[in-house]
């Protein structure tokens, strides 16, 4: 007959395995990814690999000719979008193949939608017509993420544009500027020449154990050209990763067009991002629309 204390001894002995092995244990794995919720809200089929879902569409509608050689959609001309499970959740990234016309129509459904875009770009050179890539990525359950790329998808679809330019009023061939309304907007002086005006904000990371800032090219900034009423607007936004949607966002609320989304340096810390961006109207109106993205940064 065994003792209280033995009997006691092994109870507690067992209660404690029972905890590690409960402790331990590895984690359910989480569901199969829901591939019909993808094919349901994109109308395409995915093809599975590894676990991850992938739409697909070519730009068989295109005829791009590259350094005189027509490219089938199979040699880098096919926007598309795949999705993992990450977790009890999704995660989306995709590249889109895109004509210029398209690029900012599609850029808006992508950040209305709940998408994040984090490069735009060109493959090629001498590509006519032209094509960029915008590339995007996102979390969130699969019916959201489905259902973002399906609205994104049929953005791109349905821009027209112009074919030779963004549109907008014509610009007059000489410059008359007056830099203290842009001023008064910025809150700072900006840089006066011949009828133009431009404002530089600064922005700080370091290269190389050195800091680098404004003087070395690590800043914002905007050059205005035309009259008070028909202006037209070019520049470049330096950001951290974290503030790239916000001013994304903020730029194509304002109808300024975004061109380009990339780094300009390797190995910085903090990492920087640019984007280029092509505005035209009220001087005043466009540099409203400049300054709201400025203050979704943080200073």
């Amino acid at each position: 007959m065994k003792t209280p204390i033995v009997t006691g001894i092994a109870i507690a002995a067992a209660t404690i395995a029972a905890t590690l092995m409960t402790t331990t244990a590895p984690t359910t794995a989480f569901a199969a990814l829901d591939t019909a919720t993808i094919a349901r809200a994109t109308g395409l089929t995915p093809e599975v690999k590894d676990g991850v879902a992938t739409v697909r569409v070519p730009r068989d509608d295109l005829a791009v000719v590259v350094d005189g050689v027509k490219l089938a959609p199979f040699q880098g001309l096919t926007s598309w979008a795949a999705f993992e499970e990450s977790g009890d959740r999704t995660i989306v990234m995709g590249d889109l193949t895109l004509t210029e016309e398209q690029v900012n129509p599609t850029m808006s459904a992508a950040l209305e939608n709940g998408l994040e875009v984090t490069a735009l770009h060109n493959h090629f050179l001498f590509d006519r017509p032209r094509v960029f890539f915008m590339h995007v990525g996102g979390t969130g359950t699969t019916e959201q993420l489905a259902a973002a790329v399906a609205k994104t998808l049929a953005a791109a679809k349905a821009a027209t544009g112009h074919a030779d330019g963004f549109g907008g009023p014509q610009i007059p061939a000489t410059n008359t500027i007056d830099p203290k309304l842009l001023e008064t907007v910025f809150g700072q002086p900006g840089q006066a020449k011949d009828g133009m005006v431009k404002f530089v904000f600064g922005k700080k990371t370091a290269m190389h154990g050195t800091e680098a800032g404004a003087a070395m090219g690590v800043n914002t900034w905007a050059a205005f050209g035309g009259s008070p009423a028909a202006a037209v607007v070019d520049g470049d936004f330096a950001m951290l990763e974290s503030e790239l949607q916000g001013v994304l966002k903020a730029l194509r609320h304002a109808d300024i067009a975004v061109v380009a989304i990339h780094n300009h340096m390797t190995h910085e810390e903090p990492r920087i991002m640019f984007l280029h961006f092509w505005g035209k109207g009220a001087a005043e109106k466009l540099a409203r629309g400049i300054k709201s993205a400025l203050d979704t940064q943080a200073h």
